[in-house]
């Protein structure tokens, strides 16, 4: 196994280990699902919401992991640059910049139908 020495680097690695659309829209669901609550629990003071995040996050995400992609969570390996990474990947999808990073790490979108 590759040890990656910076994020510049794990960053391909990390798209790659997302190369299905699938995994990656069970992604978004999960962080959409992270921030939904972050901005409920700041909203209505149900702090208890909170508690929450890492479950809707990583329960999306390790499903996506285990039924679709069929590999291991780079979670496991580096958590806080996964946990960054989702994030990036997240906001790229919701900004239509996803399709660009996608095809510089090597992972054909034609049929994926997110734009570049």
């Amino acid at each position: 196994m590759r040890v990656h020495k910076s994020f510049a680097e794990f960053w391909p690695f990390y798209l790659q280990e997302h190369s299905k659309p699938r995994t990656r829209a069970f992604h978004y669901v999960g962080t959409s699902l992270v921030v939904l609550l972050a901005i409920a629990a700041l909203l209505t003071g149900r702090w208890w919401l909170l508690l929450a995040m890492p479950l809707a996050g990583y329960a999306f995400a390790w499903a996506s992991h285990a039924a679709i992609e069929r590999n291991r969570p780079a979670t496991f390996t580096y958590p806080l640059w996964s946990l960054r990474a989702d994030f990036r990947m997240w906001w790229l999808w919701l900004t239509g910049r996803i399709g660009a990073e996608l095809a510089a790490a090597g992972i054909a979108t034609a049929r994926t139908g997110e734009r570049r």
